[in-house]
């Protein structure tokens, strides 16, 4: 094994070659493999024990793997010490010097490694994190987002080839951490440096990164662009993980561009590249805000939408929206999320209404899966609504 490694050109990929990590008998992390693009922003997300963090460790040098081969462009990292890697890390606690200010916080790598004149470079790096006022500060004096700003760039100055940011923003408070979402996509896309960011968080992956890969025990669920996941999910663990959903109980009829699916007595249509199952047992999917919910049995809905009758069995204000629960013939309740513009007042607990839905927006996913596989996982998680 050799303990040193040169640093990575420009343009290189971080891959990720049948790595597994296991600890005795537990195995954290099995046989992944992951290409990230050089200067991309990509997401790990899932679960508490889904692996996310070790695998960032991994290639980051702070935990060894069992098998497999980690490569940054040409070179194999695998077995390099942490500080003979191009890599930075950046922690939730921030371990900031709190007897240094805050040109010195970030100037320490440079003076670490004999540079003299690091004026310029930690001016610049302030600047580009918007603390350029505050470089005699110290960190007590800086609120929560502030202190974070200062670690990013204490780590950005290094000029990482990957950065690595380990649940960053889960100290702060919802506000602010949505604030520097935003801030944290702006500055990656500034310094074009690859971004290989770990939460839990659905909303703060979808926010910020460009590939979402979904970890669930070790393994990679489903993995590219956030909208992609979100409207075309391929198995009920993403469904559930990135959202609520509907399931129902059906049978595929027909394939191709106009598929089929028998639910109940009813004939529901969707297209054919959305069915994720070899077999014709499927969850038929569709996300509440997808449905359209309007008063009485026989409300007009768009030529060639899916309908189903029900009556309203719980109306609930959330303000941007109000979520119904309406029981469809068969007994099972849906979830309908419709946004508050010219809110139906007919519409409330007992109503006969008519929901409907654009077939494009509907997915089906192998029945053999657990309908409730990825709810209820972490506080962030909302639960799918299911067939009783």
């Amino acid at each position: 094994m050799s303990d040193s490694v040169t640093t990575a050109g420009a343009g290189v990929d971080l891959q990720l070659i049948n790595v597994t990590k296991r600890f005795g008998d537990f195995t954290a992390v099995d046989d992944l493999t992951l290409t990230i693009p050089q200067g991309s922003f990509f997401a790990l997300l899932g679960p508490s024990g889904c692996g996310k963090t070790t695998t960032l460790r991994m290639v980051a040098g702070l935990e060894e793997p069992t098998d497999g081969t980690i490569k940054l462009g040409a070179e194999d990292i695998t077995w390099a010490k942490p500080y003979r890697r191009p890599v930075n890390t950046v922690f939730q606690s921030y371990a900031l010097f709190p007897h240094l200010d805050i040109f010195e916080n970030v100037a320490f790598g440079l003076r670490r490694r004999g540079q003299k004149d690091v004026k310029k470079q930690v001016d610049d790096i302030l600047e580009l994190v918007e603390l350029g006022g505050l470089a005699r500060r110290k960190p007590p004096q800086l609120s929560g987002g502030q202190q974070q700003r200062v670690a990013l760039a204490r780590a950005l100055i290094n000029r990482p080839k990957v950065l690595l940011l380990d649940e960053p923003l889960g100290a702060l408070d919802l506000k602010l951490r949505r604030q520097m979402q935003l801030e944290l996509k702006r500055i990656q896309l500034e310094v074009g440096i690859t971004f290989v960011h770990v939460t839990h968080d659905q909303e703060e992956a979808m926010t910020m990164a460009d590939t979402i890969a979904v970890m669930n025990v070790g393994r990679v669920e489903q993995m590219g662009a956030p909208t992609d996941l979100y409207e075309n999910p391929s198995t009920t663990f993403a469904a559930n993980f990135l959202g609520q959903s509907n399931f129902f109980n059906g049978r595929v009829m027909q394939r191709g561009t106009d598929a089929q699916v028998q639910v109940g007595d009813r004939t529901l249509r969707m297209d054919g590249s959305r069915i994720h199952s070899a077999g014709d047992d499927v969850h038929l999917g569709v996300r509440p805000e997808k449905l359209r919910i309007a008063f009485g049995a026989d409300a007009e809905m768009p030529t060639g939408f899916n309908r189903l009758e029900g009556v309203v069995t719980d109306a609930s204000f959330i303000g941007v929206s109000t979520q119904y629960l309406v029981r469809v013939p068969w007994g099972q309740e849906v979830i309908v999320f419709e946004q508050n513009t010219n809110r139906d007042s007919r519409v409330d607990n007992g109503a006969p209404v008519t929901i409907a839905w654009d077939p494009l927006h509907a997915f089906a996913l192998d029945a053999s899966q657990d309908v409730a596989a990825g709810a209820d996982l972490d506080d962030e998680a909302a639960p799918a609504a299911v067939a009783q």
